[in-house]
């Protein structure tokens, strides 16, 4: 964390406006905005709930929850939030509970993410994984069969294999399914899964034999403690997710992008509208500072237009995609 965050916490702090996950600041008549939603997004909403609310000087309540991308949209869907932090596009069926509850949203990219898998730093036989082990691992099949780490490649130690990942709400887990074993939600059960990622990070430290799944700023803040395992493509090259892989597209099929959603009866509020340019045009530089790759201006920029614009829908049509770009989907024309 660069001493100007860390500058900008400490005034946090002395303002009583600190936000987070249960933590909410400014004064008690102040509006409230209530997000929630995906743990891999936490960091960028509470970077920037922090930062707005110093500017705001207590004006302003903001609170950040991480109930996982699904709890995040079945709280948008009754009204319970104003804004879902999302690390995967929402699915049909979550739209059709928005639309029977007469809620309407705005869909906003705010930065790309690698999800990164990593091991324990005394894994010494781990050198990369492609797409097919990572698949052996992890699909239903493999569920009480695939237990010891040699039965995914003979030269690796007759050891047990620990998995630790998301849980079935998280978004991380849907992506991560639907780019491995093809399918969004195709995975095996006999794991220890949780919605925080937090709880996935100790699991991995704490076991040799550990192997799990998460975002990228969950690694770069424990990066110390843990390894990424960089993936091995089909012409054999091996790449580790970093700004730089996800940015020129060769970190696939496990980089993407991360959004938050807006209720669109949030986004006549003020403050709302306030917040929301603020997180397009402040948002990029925390998203850095915090761990993922930033939005491109252009990108961030078209975003903010769209929601002044009032332009409400997804434009993924409920159904999960694996490999597309930020400039990919401001192009696309978005629908309810």
């Amino acid at each position: 964390m660069n001493a100007r965050r860390l500058a900008v916490l400490a005034l946090a702090a002395q303002l009583g406006v600190l936000a987070g996950c249960g933590k909410q600041g400014g004064g008690r008549d102040a509006p409230v905005i209530r997000i929630d939603g995906s743990s891999t997004v936490f960091p960028i909403a509470e970077a920037v709930a922090e930062e707005f609310q110093v500017g705001e000087r207590g004006a302003v309540r903001v609170t950040v929850g991480l109930s996982g991308t699904g709890g995040g949209f079945k709280k948008l869907c009754r009204g319970d939030i104003d804004i879902s932090n999302a690390s995967r596009p929402i699915l049909t069926e979550e739209m059709e509970m928005c639309r029977k509850a007469g809620i309407n949203f705005i869909e906003l990219p705010v930065a790309f993410d690698a999800i990164t898998v990593v091991v324990n730093p005394k894994n010494d036989w781990v050198k990369s994984l492609t797409v097919a082990d990572l698949k052996k691992m992890w699909e239903p099949a493999a569920q009480g069969q695939i237990t010891t780490w040699n039965q995914v490649r003979p030269e690796w130690p007759n050891a047990p294999l620990m998995l630790f990942g998301p849980g079935a709400d998280s978004g991380t887990f849907d992506y991560f399914t639907e780019a491995v074993t093809h399918k969004a939600k195709s995975s095996r059960g006999d794991y220890t899964a949780s919605e925080d990622d937090n709880v996935l990070v100790q699991g991995v430290e704490n076991n040799k034999n550990a192997l799990g799944y998460f975002g990228f700023a969950y690694y770069i803040g424990h990066k110390d403690r843990m390894r990424p395992i960089p993936i091995e493509r089909d012409d054999g090259t091996q790449v580790l997710p970093s700004n730089a892989t996800v940015v020129d597209g060769t970190y696939q099929p496990l980089s993407r992008p991360l959004f938050i959603y807006v209720s669109d009866k949030s986004a006549q509020r003020p403050e709302v509208r306030k917040l929301i340019e603020f997180y397009l045009t402040e948002g990029p530089e925390l998203a850095n500072q915090v761990g993922f790759v930033a939005l491109p201006e252009e990108a961030a920029q078209t975003a903010l237009k769209h929601f002044n614009d009032g332009r409400v829908g997804t434009v993924f049509g409920g159904v999960p995609e694996v490999g597309v770009t930020i400039e990919e989907l401001l192009k696309r024309d978005a629908k309810l």
